[in-house]
């Protein structure tokens, strides 16, 4: 069985890969098996399935990072097709140098952020910041991504209104950001397990078991 879009779903539908393009950053020219590797991590990344609820778009990558760069950002969109509310963004960012910089302990490096407003109450839980690190790494464990070296910060911004702004709820963000060093250049899977994580902060219920997500789109 095949999950189905929502009525009026397709300007989505044909948005949510833009197919990445070879990005060589920097001034220094390198090809061979470095320009090979990136580009069949590239296939491997349009190659992911996605929920209906994401859209998926190719963004300008960081410039003087990495010889090869792409990147991309995603949101979770929820409601009435005609009126979709945005229930969490982010970027996913793959860099690669077969220079294998140190930091790295690798030639490639994910570069992530993900966002989304909670409840206030579930903002208030003194854990929050364990259990949104917690979410990443079970994505990333579940999803079979198989990573080193990872990094990050979990932020809570809690705004309150005052004045005349005094009526207005208290809303939490969480912001998860966070990098870590993939084992062999199979994206797809790191990029399918940050999807996952997004779907989990917009608080999406998981897929039923035996529906599967519909492949991203291919230009």
């Amino acid at each position: 069985m095949v999950a189905r879009d929502p009525p009026g779903a397709e300007r989505s539908v044909h948005r949510r890969l833009v197919r990445p393009t070879l990005a060589v950053v920097g001034t220094r020219n390198l090809g061979g098996d470095a320009a090979l590797d990136f580009s069949r991590a590239v296939e491997a990344l349009q190659a992911v399935r996605l929920r209906p609820e994401l859209r998926l778009t190719e963004t300008p990558a960081p410039g003087r990072i990495a010889p090869y760069s792409v990147a991309m950002t995603a949101d979770v969109l929820g409601g009435p097709a005609e009126d979709d509310d945005e229930l969490a963004t982010g970027r996913f960012v793959v860099l690669h140098d077969p220079a294998l910089p140190d930091p790295w302990e690798g030639a490639w490096r994910v570069v992530t952020f993900a966002r989304a407003e909670l409840e206030a109450e579930t903002g208030a839980d003194p854990l929050l910041g364990e259990v949104g690190w917690s979410w990443l790494m079970d994505c990333l464990r579940d999803g079979g991504a198989e990573f080193r070296a990872e990094a990050g910060t979990v932020t809570r911004v809690v705004s309150e209104g005052f004045g005349s702004l005094a009526d207005n709820a208290t809303t939490v963000e969480l912001e998860i950001r966070a990098s870590w060093t993939p084992v062999g250049p199979d994206l797809g899977t790191h990029l399918a397990a940050w999807t996952s994580l997004l779907s989990t902060v917009a608080g999406l219920p998981p897929l039923p078991e035996g529906v599967v997500a519909l492949p991203g789109q291919r230009r």
